[in-house]
Protein backbone atom coordinates (compact mmCIF):
# COMPACT_ATOMS: atom_id res chain seq x y z
CA UNK A 1 0.00 0.00 0.00
CA UNK A 2 1.95 2.78 -1.14
CA UNK A 3 0.13 5.51 0.80
CA UNK A 4 2.18 8.50 -0.94
CA UNK A 5 1.16 7.27 -4.04
CA UNK A 6 -2.27 6.90 -3.43
CA UNK A 7 -2.80 10.77 -2.29
CA UNK A 8 -1.14 12.06 -5.70
CA UNK A 9 -3.24 10.44 -8.10
CA UNK A 10 -6.22 11.17 -5.60
CA UNK A 11 -5.22 14.83 -5.37
CA UNK A 12 -4.39 15.10 -9.37
CA UNK A 13 -7.90 14.32 -10.20
CA UNK A 14 -9.39 16.20 -7.87
CA UNK A 15 -12.18 18.61 -9.41
CA UNK A 16 -11.78 22.28 -9.20
CA UNK A 17 -13.07 23.50 -5.90
CA UNK A 18 -12.80 20.27 -4.39
CA UNK A 19 -10.38 18.86 -1.60
CA UNK A 20 -9.56 15.49 -0.51
CA UNK A 21 -10.19 14.42 3.25
CA UNK A 22 -8.27 11.48 4.13
CA UNK A 23 -10.14 9.36 5.99
CA UNK A 24 -7.94 7.78 9.36
CA UNK A 25 -10.39 6.07 11.25
CA UNK A 26 -9.06 2.91 12.55
CA UNK A 27 -5.61 3.67 11.16
CA UNK A 28 -2.53 3.84 13.18
CA UNK A 29 -0.35 6.69 13.96
CA UNK A 30 2.01 5.67 11.54
CA UNK A 31 0.29 5.66 8.58
CA UNK A 32 -1.50 8.69 9.23
CA UNK A 33 2.13 10.56 9.40
CA UNK A 34 2.96 8.42 6.03
CA UNK A 35 0.26 10.57 4.47
CA UNK A 36 1.54 13.76 6.64
CA UNK A 37 4.78 13.33 4.94
CA UNK A 38 2.87 13.35 1.17
CA UNK A 39 1.40 16.55 1.87
CA UNK A 40 -1.59 15.83 2.96
CA UNK A 41 -3.03 17.90 6.03
CA UNK A 42 -7.08 17.30 5.91
CA UNK A 43 -7.96 13.95 8.17
CA UNK A 44 -10.95 12.80 8.80
CA UNK A 45 -12.18 10.61 12.03
CA UNK A 46 -15.35 8.98 13.20
CA UNK A 47 -14.74 8.49 16.72
CA UNK A 48 -14.07 11.04 18.98
CA UNK A 49 -11.77 9.73 21.11
CA UNK A 50 -9.63 7.87 18.60
CA UNK A 51 -9.57 11.82 17.15
CA UNK A 52 -8.47 13.09 20.37
CA UNK A 53 -6.21 10.55 20.86
CA UNK A 54 -4.37 11.27 17.44
CA UNK A 55 -4.58 15.00 17.82
CA UNK A 56 -2.53 15.11 20.71
CA UNK A 57 0.57 13.04 18.94
CA UNK A 58 0.75 14.37 15.47
CA UNK A 59 1.71 17.56 13.81
CA UNK A 60 -0.34 20.58 14.82
CA UNK A 61 -1.17 21.91 11.85
CA UNK A 62 -3.57 19.02 10.78
CA UNK A 63 -7.03 20.10 10.35
CA UNK A 64 -9.24 17.54 11.90
CA UNK A 65 -12.41 16.83 10.90
CA UNK A 66 -15.20 14.94 12.45
CA UNK A 67 -17.28 12.71 9.90
CA UNK A 68 -19.11 10.22 11.87
CA UNK A 69 -22.02 10.17 13.88
CA UNK A 70 -21.76 12.37 17.05
CA UNK A 71 -23.16 12.01 20.32
CA UNK A 72 -23.86 15.53 22.49
CA UNK A 73 -21.70 13.88 25.41
CA UNK A 74 -18.65 13.70 23.37
CA UNK A 75 -18.42 17.16 21.67
CA UNK A 76 -16.35 18.48 24.78
CA UNK A 77 -13.53 16.25 24.12
CA UNK A 78 -12.75 18.07 20.99
CA UNK A 79 -14.25 21.34 21.40
CA UNK A 80 -10.89 23.36 21.22
CA UNK A 81 -9.47 21.97 18.28
CA UNK A 82 -11.48 20.15 15.57
CA UNK A 83 -11.70 22.49 12.41
CA UNK A 84 -14.73 21.21 11.18
CA UNK A 85 -17.97 18.78 12.38
CA UNK A 86 -19.66 17.19 8.90
CA UNK A 87 -22.32 14.97 11.03
CA UNK A 88 -24.89 17.81 13.38
CA UNK A 89 -27.75 15.94 12.20
CA UNK A 90 -29.98 17.75 15.04
CA UNK A 91 -30.87 21.38 16.57
CA UNK A 92 -29.92 19.70 19.83
CA UNK A 93 -26.54 18.61 18.70
CA UNK A 94 -25.60 22.36 17.46
CA UNK A 95 -26.96 23.62 20.61
CA UNK A 96 -24.10 21.62 22.38
CA UNK A 97 -21.38 22.19 20.30
CA UNK A 98 -22.19 26.32 20.28
CA UNK A 99 -22.34 25.62 24.64
CA UNK A 100 -19.11 23.95 24.62
CA UNK A 101 -17.36 25.88 21.91
CA UNK A 102 -18.24 29.10 24.30
CA UNK A 103 -16.13 27.11 26.77
CA UNK A 104 -13.45 27.02 24.96
CA UNK A 105 -13.73 31.01 23.11
CA UNK A 106 -13.82 29.24 20.18
CA UNK A 107 -16.63 29.43 16.56
CA UNK A 108 -17.10 25.77 15.67
CA UNK A 109 -17.27 25.34 11.61
CA UNK A 110 -20.12 22.79 11.55
CA UNK A 111 -22.42 20.80 8.23
CA UNK A 112 -25.51 20.39 8.66
CA UNK A 113 -26.42 16.16 7.80
CA UNK A 114 -29.04 15.86 5.40
CA UNK A 115 -30.37 12.02 5.19
CA UNK A 116 -30.63 11.37 1.12
CA UNK A 117 -29.92 7.73 1.42
CA UNK A 118 -32.75 4.62 1.00
CA UNK A 119 -31.16 3.33 4.20
CA UNK A 120 -32.37 3.61 7.62
CA UNK A 121 -29.88 3.74 9.31
CA UNK A 122 -27.87 6.73 8.06
CA UNK A 123 -28.81 10.02 10.49
CA UNK A 124 -29.60 13.57 9.11
CA UNK A 125 -32.40 15.92 8.34
CA UNK A 126 -34.60 15.28 6.01
CA UNK A 127 -34.54 17.65 2.92
CA UNK A 128 -38.11 18.93 4.49
CA UNK A 129 -37.35 18.92 8.21
CA UNK A 130 -33.72 21.36 6.90
CA UNK A 131 -35.89 24.04 5.32
CA UNK A 132 -38.15 23.98 8.10
CA UNK A 133 -35.17 24.61 10.33
CA UNK A 134 -34.37 27.43 8.81
CA UNK A 135 -37.77 28.92 8.46
CA UNK A 136 -38.27 28.89 12.21
CA UNK A 137 -35.19 30.59 12.59
CA UNK A 138 -33.89 27.53 14.58
CA UNK A 139 -30.29 27.74 14.25
CA UNK A 140 -30.08 32.01 14.67
CA UNK A 141 -29.37 32.02 18.12
CA UNK A 142 -25.84 30.49 18.22
CA UNK A 143 -23.23 32.45 18.43
CA UNK A 144 -20.47 30.05 18.69
CA UNK A 145 -20.77 28.12 15.26
CA UNK A 146 -20.48 29.04 11.93
CA UNK A 147 -22.73 26.60 9.54
CA UNK A 148 -20.79 26.62 6.68
CA UNK A 149 -22.62 24.13 4.47
CA UNK A 150 -24.37 20.60 3.84
CA UNK A 151 -23.07 16.77 4.12
CA UNK A 152 -24.88 13.16 2.61
CA UNK A 153 -24.02 9.83 2.62
CA UNK A 154 -25.15 8.08 -0.48
CA UNK A 155 -26.89 4.75 -0.29
CA UNK A 156 -24.17 1.88 -0.17
CA UNK A 157 -25.06 0.37 -3.66
CA UNK A 158 -23.57 -0.65 -6.70
CA UNK A 159 -26.00 1.49 -8.67
CA UNK A 160 -24.69 4.64 -9.62
CA UNK A 161 -27.92 6.40 -11.09
CA UNK A 162 -29.24 6.21 -7.61
CA UNK A 163 -26.24 7.49 -5.95
CA UNK A 164 -26.39 10.12 -8.67
CA UNK A 165 -29.52 10.74 -8.33
CA UNK A 166 -29.14 11.45 -4.03
CA UNK A 167 -25.87 13.50 -4.26
CA UNK A 168 -27.42 15.51 -7.23
CA UNK A 169 -30.90 16.00 -4.60
CA UNK A 170 -28.18 17.24 -2.17
CA UNK A 171 -26.79 19.82 -4.67
CA UNK A 172 -30.17 21.23 -5.23
CA UNK A 173 -30.81 21.50 -1.67
CA UNK A 174 -27.41 23.27 -1.26
CA UNK A 175 -27.99 25.08 -3.98
CA UNK A 176 -31.50 26.81 -3.64
CA UNK A 177 -30.61 27.10 0.30
CA UNK A 178 -27.92 29.33 -1.24
CA UNK A 179 -30.76 32.03 -2.59
CA UNK A 180 -32.52 32.08 0.46
CA UNK A 181 -32.12 34.27 3.23
CA UNK A 182 -30.22 33.05 5.98
CA UNK A 183 -28.77 33.69 8.86
CA UNK A 184 -25.49 35.52 9.74
CA UNK A 185 -24.12 32.29 11.69
CA UNK A 186 -24.91 30.61 7.98
CA UNK A 187 -23.28 29.87 4.60
CA UNK A 188 -23.28 27.68 1.88
CA UNK A 189 -19.75 26.92 0.99
CA UNK A 190 -19.13 23.39 1.49
CA UNK A 191 -20.61 20.31 0.38
CA UNK A 192 -19.45 17.06 1.96
CA UNK A 193 -20.44 14.01 -0.80
CA UNK A 194 -18.52 10.92 -1.32
CA UNK A 195 -16.32 8.48 -0.30
CA UNK A 196 -14.22 5.65 -1.58
CA UNK A 197 -16.47 4.13 -3.81
CA UNK A 198 -18.60 7.14 -5.38
CA UNK A 199 -16.70 10.16 -4.75
CA UNK A 200 -15.90 10.32 -8.40
CA UNK A 201 -20.22 10.58 -8.87
CA UNK A 202 -19.72 13.19 -5.77
CA UNK A 203 -17.11 15.55 -7.69
CA UNK A 204 -19.11 15.29 -10.85
CA UNK A 205 -22.06 16.47 -9.04
CA UNK A 206 -20.36 19.33 -7.15
CA UNK A 207 -19.22 17.92 -3.92
CA UNK A 208 -16.60 20.45 -2.40
CA UNK A 209 -14.91 17.85 -0.13
CA UNK A 210 -14.59 13.80 -0.48
CA UNK A 211 -14.08 11.81 2.60
CA UNK A 212 -11.74 8.73 1.15
CA UNK A 213 -9.98 6.08 3.16
CA UNK A 214 -9.55 3.17 1.46
CA UNK A 215 -8.58 4.12 -1.58
CA UNK A 216 -5.45 6.07 0.55
CA UNK A 217 -4.94 3.83 3.25
CA UNK A 218 -6.21 -0.37 2.01
CA UNK A 219 -9.45 -1.50 3.26
CA UNK A 220 -9.84 -1.82 6.58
Amino acid sequence: MNIKNNINILTQNLAAGCRLIAVSKTKPVEMIQEAYDAGQRLFGENRVQELASKFDVLPKDIEWHMIGHLQSNKVKMMASFVHLIHSVDSVNLLAEIDRQAAKVGRKIQCLLQVHIAKEETKFGFSPEELQESFQQQAFDKFVNVQIVGLMGMATFTNDHDQVRSEFRSLRKLFDSLKTTSLPSNTSMKELSMGMSGDYKIAMEEGSTLIRVGSAIFGSR
